[in-house]
């Protein structure tokens, strides 16, 4: 078994834990690489998330063997053998402690934003990583969970070696774990994307999560707004394919297409955060990513606009078996592939952009019939001076809207918001029930 990514890790981990439901839990992602997976945890258990914050404590002269960990709110486990052993002064270990609590904190600040951990006393504690290669971490964290009051400790991640499961079984009420290889040497093995996760990740999810859980927008079962369920695109002529995740509500009038930008994909969770309020408002959506991990590895080919709007009209042709009208939401690099597919396509209802570069789509602009809305962020100036030179050379219906305070990426309070409510607007406007369905050439 091999996962696509952290999120389809996390679906599949989710399933073997709606059991847990009924204990109205807690779930802990190990920051970073364990919180996307602990997100679909928490959406399938229609539960809170937060990080687990752990701090190794390394004995001085060797770093690397930890004498124990330190968590938020003073806890600390030791190992008293290996203190023993060690036979380090009392100060030194004192100083080593000082020093990672001080990391610990910032961590805080930096996932949290300054609110308090949510208080696991007599609460069940998922903790939930993206999988186990030696299971020091991943034991430091339930410990800390436990002492941190939790009533019972979970330990639920989609991977890990046999021999780690076994004694880790030991340490916690119940383990859950769907893959256990016995070959093992490394987690990112058994991904097919294991690229890093970024803090501004962790800190989106989290965001997601409270929202989720404040509006109360998990159904009777647990389950998560999104109801998207993975595809796999053929292009270059059925040569490869590409993965995506298609969400298609009931009496969709139509599919919005996303086209990421550089160094983002398909699990972007500010394009995720925008697709659900599609979805909410009945459109249909279609995340993808345009390159496979190979291509990606090549940075030219993630600027090279024509080529990559050729894969996104690809994708089109493919999604026309649907036979709804097509829009596209381009973000960054993204948004001049999708401007450069629609001028080779009458047919596309609407496209936007979302802090993108409609200007690498050069003299392509002037051929686009789609309405196109452009927004940007009023302190994102480089861009906003880009794309009010690209609405110049627009023939089409077309809207400049700036998002006052917003930077490049949104990461404002309600910039993100601002962003998919005047996406949702422009598509529904544009996307009239009545509308006659795309046919394919």
């Amino acid at each position: 078994m091999r996962f696509t990514d952290r999120t389809d890790a996390g679906r599949q981990l989710a399933e073997r834990l709606r059991h847990l439901r009924s204990e109205r839990p807690v779930v802990l992602g190990l920051p970073r690489g364990g919180v996307p997976v602990a997100f679909e945890v928490a959406a399938a258990l229609g539960a809170p998330l937060d990080v687990i914050l752990v701090r190794k404590l390394g004995v001085p002269f060797h770093r690397e063997l930890g004498f124990g960990a330190i968590g938020e709110g003073g806890v600390k486990v030791v190992r008293e053998d290996i203190v023993r052993m060690s036979r380090v002064d009392e100060d030194d270990l004192a100083e080593v402690e000082r020093s990672e609590e001080a990391v610990l904190a910032e961590q805080a600040r930096s996932f949290r934003g300054g609110r308090p951990r949510i208080p696991l006393d007599g609460r069940t504690a998922v903790v939930v990583d993206d999988g186990i290669a030696t299971g020091s971490t991943a034991s430091a964290a339930c410990r800390v969970a436990r002492a941190q009051g939790a009533a019972r400790v979970v330990l639920a991640v989609p991977v890990a070696p046999p021999d780690a499961v076994a004694v880790l079984t030991a340490e916690v009420d119940e383990l859950v774990c769907p893959f256990t290889p016995a070959v093992f040497s490394a987690v990112g093995e058994w991904y097919r994307d294991f690229s890093q996760t970024a803090d501004e990740e962790v800190v989106e999810l989290l965001r997601r999560n409270r929202a989720t859980v404040r509006s109360g927008n998990g159904d009777a079962d647990g389950n998560s707004p999104d109801h998207s369920i993975p595809v796999e695109v053929p292009v270059e002529g059925g040569a490869f394919t590409l993965t995506g995740d298609l969400a298609l509500p009931a009496g969709a009038p139509g599919i919005v297409v996303f086209a990421h930008g550089s160094g983002s994909s398909r699990t972007s969770p500010r394009n995720r955060a925008v697709a659900q309020a599609l979805n909410a408002a009945g459109l249909g959506t279609l995340l993808f990513d345009l390159l496979t991990p190979q291509e990606e590895s090549d940075r030219a080919n993630v600027f090279a606009i024509e080529p990559l709007a050729r894969r996104l009209a690809q994708v089109s042709q493919w999604l026309r078996r649907e036979s709804l009208p097509l829009c596209y939401f381009g973000a960054s690099t993204g948004a001049a592939a999708a401007l450069w597919a629609a001028a080779d396509d009458s047919d596309i209802a609407a496209v936007v952009s979302r802090g993108g570069r409609p200007d690498l789509a050069g003299p392509q602009l002037g051929r686009v019939r789609a309405p196109t809305l452009l927004i940007v962020g009023g302190r994102d100036e480089t861009v906003l001076d880009l794309n009010r030179e690209a609405a110049q050379q627009l023939r089409c219906e077309h809207r400049l809207t700036v998002v006052p305070g917003a930077t490049h990426l949104f990461e404002e309070p309600g910039a993100l918001d601002a962003v998919a409510e005047l996406a949702r607007d422009w598509f529904t406007s544009h996307l009239a029930p009545s509308a006659p369905a795309a046919r394919a050439a």
